[in-house]
């Protein structure tokens, strides 16, 4: 979880007061598959709030941090990202301004100066039409007006979750706008794939990275601009290593991080067969594996997890009890005209996919 300025957190909770769900979709959703796999979805945020896997003893356990009523997510009991669908646009946009079509737009600094996740009333904290759902598929809808949290045009959106009978969890992202803006929309899962946040730390865990350079940060977590080889830095994960073998390393880029907040330019070059990264926990032997469209990820390991949040099961979650993988844009971009654009125009689609792939290994290796 990412501190956010305690101003614009105060302004998020009076805008917000009445965005509490009201109506009849005020419900969990739960998809399931013949293998016995489980994934529960609130539309408050389009959120993910668990996802049941059987571990290498064929137990099903929980490997998302989250919690267990709709209301705990509300702004008002806990600001949190927990398995939300980010939007309009996830991570960081410098000093919260951009220009497209020569002009500016002015957005709400919500985290150390820049705009964080579409502003402190992003996505995330909106409800989400269901306009589909089965027991193996849930599509959400949201409309953003024009001006909302400062960026332009009137945008619907789309996620949809879908669960496979191979264990994968497919999200399909989709939105269209009235005017011209940007976009970059992701999941902001929490995994712990232990089943055990309380006693097993993601440091623990071996993680790949299918990337050749990342995007280094400056001390407020905004990109630099720069794109840098992971050879001979603690970001190399192009053979599995684990978590907190590196993680307290004495690096800049480390120190600006407070651990692993960083974006990875992936080498998978929007390649959706081509695994982008993979997480293996020894101690269960469940293994994830991600896909993505996208051309980079930012991996986010619980940094400011801090204990004061109480989750499932009563669980504290402490520091890097739990670690995202959010397959985007790369941050701040609409700044960055040398980056992948995140431009969106009338009478264009935006589409973005990404998939976690869930099984289970024998031994503590990525295979």
């Amino acid at each position: 979880m990412k501190p956010l300025n305690l101003f614009f957190t105060a302004l998020c909770l009076v805008a917000l007061g009445s965005c509490a769900p009201k109506s009849a979709q005020e419900n969990f959703y739960t998809l399931k598959n013949e293998a016995g796999m489980q994934v529960t979805i609130t539309p408050f945020g389009g959120r993910i709030s668990s996802i049941l896997v059987p571990d290498r003893n064929a137990k099903l356990i929980d490997v998302v941090l989250g919690f267990e009523k709709m209301e705990d997510y509300y702004p008002g009991n806990n600001q949190t990202d927990f398995g939300a669908s980010i939007g309009r646009y996830a991570n960081r946009i410098a000093q919260g301004r951009f220009t497209l079509d020569g002009v500016e737009y002015d957005l709400p600094k919500n985290n150390f100066g820049h705009c964080l996740h579409g502003g402190p009333s992003g996505w995330q904290y909106q409800l989400y039409e269901v306009v589909e759902a089965d027991s193996r598929h849930l599509k959400l809808k949201i409309v953003s007006p024009d001006g909302d949290n400062g960026f332009p045009g009137e945008v619907t959106a789309y996620t949809t979750y879908t669960l496979t009978e191979g264990n994968a969890i497919e999200i399909s992202y989709e939105a269209v706008t009235t005017a011209p803006t940007v976009i970059n929309m992701t999941n902001h899962s929490y995994f712990n794939l232990s089943g055990d946040p309380a006693h097993h730390s993601v440091c623990d865990d071996l993680l790949y990275v299918n990337a050749s350079a990342f995007t280094p940060v400056d001390s407020t977590y905004m990109t630099t601009g720069e794109i840098r080889p992971v050879e001979s830095t603690p970001f190399d994960f192009r053979e599995p290593r684990l978590i907190g073998e590196r993680i307290g390393a004495d690096d800049t880029q480390i120190r600006n991080g407070n651990g692993y907040d960083h974006n990875w330019v992936l080498d998978t070059k929007g390649d959706m067969t081509e695994i982008a990264v993979s997480l293996v926990c020894p101690e269960s032997g469940v293994k994830l594996d991600v896909y993505t469209d996208e051309p980079g990820i930012q991996i986010y390991s619980g940094n400011f997890l801090d204990g004061s949040i109480t989750g499932k099961g009563g669980v504290k979650y402490s520091q890097r009890s739990g670690i995202c993988f959010e397959t985007q844009k790369y941050p701040d971009t609409p700044n960055k005209p040398q980056w992948p654009s995140a431009v969106l125009r009338p009478g264009e689609t935006y589409r973005s996919h990404c998939t976690f792939a869930f099984s289970t290994v024998a031994e503590s290796k990525t295979e």
